[in-house]
């Protein structure tokens, strides 16, 4: 992949952002729930979790297929390629700028000030790598954690919605967590020790593992929330980090 790619894979960035403005304004036409109605605040964040679940969808089994269909590339995380990988990475980076923008443009970056940081790291790692050609890769082992952000969305929308059936919520919750090891917690333990052992600390590895650390103190700091939240009520804090509806916009 060299630099005639850049052109054709920045109208494909280009083309991911404005699918998924179409399908923000989609959603208006979507019905929501009471809860969701009843709170001012709650009706950008119904709609942003939509598209959120959408994005998870598509691009968590994309990754899960693409891997499975070419497990030779797991061998040559640097330099592996393939052009479904390539597509999944300039799909997600549309996603990514989208929801940077949604966030930005509608008032809501104090409350989410978290996805804008996660999401500056995804867009400038994705671009260095579309740039580059390498860590393809290791950009499509990340992307499974849209597997486990499946049941993670569908977690914050049931409590949204004050769903009537607890054992539904319950199934989730431990669904989500086995979820949350298998494609959150192990590749991104698996890529931080490979960066660690193999890639040099330098030029746009040293840049990767940056981010990678970063990224793993973001999910470990997730984890612990989940599991304050869902597992272990009476440790969860008070009011700090909470939206203008006076919910953690991420995790709660």
């Amino acid at each position: 992949m060299g630099p005639g790619w850049r052109a054709p894979s920045a109208a494909l960035v280009g083309g991911s952002v404005a699918v998924f403005a179409a399908l923000r304004r989609a959603t208006l036409a979507l019905p929501q729930p009471a809860a969701v109605r009843s709170r001012p605040g709650r009706a950008w964040r119904w709609r942003n979790l939509l598209v959120s679940f959408a994005h998870s969808v598509l691009a968590g089994l994309w990754a899960l297929f693409s891997l499975w269909h070419s497990p030779e590339l797991l061998s040559d995380i640097q330099d592996g390629y393939s052009v479904s990988g390539h597509l999944l990475v300039c799909f997600s980076s549309g996603y990514f700028i989208h929801d940077s923008l949604d966030i930005i443009f509608n008032h809501q970056s104090r409350s989410s000030w978290e996805y804008l940081v996660h999401h500056a790291m995804a867009i400038s790692a994705f671009v260095s790598l579309i740039i580059t050609g390498r860590f393809l890769v290791a950009a499509m082992l990340l992307l499974l954690v849209e597997v486990s952000n499946i049941f993670l969305t569908v977690r914050m929308l049931l409590k949204m919605s004050n769903v009537p059936s607890p054992a539904l919520y319950e199934a989730n919750k431990y669904v989500n967590l086995v979820m949350y090891f298998i494609f959150r917690l192990a590749p991104q333990a698996y890529l931080t020790w490979y960066f660690l052992r193999y890639v040099e600390v330098q030029g746009q590895g040293a840049f990767l593992t940056t981010n990678l650390l970063l990224l793993d103190a973001m999910i470990l700091m997730y984890f612990s929330r989940l599991l304050r939240s869902d597992f272990f009520p009476s440790l969860r804090k008070g009011s700090v980090g909470r939206d203008v509806d006076g919910e953690k916009f991420l995790i709660d």
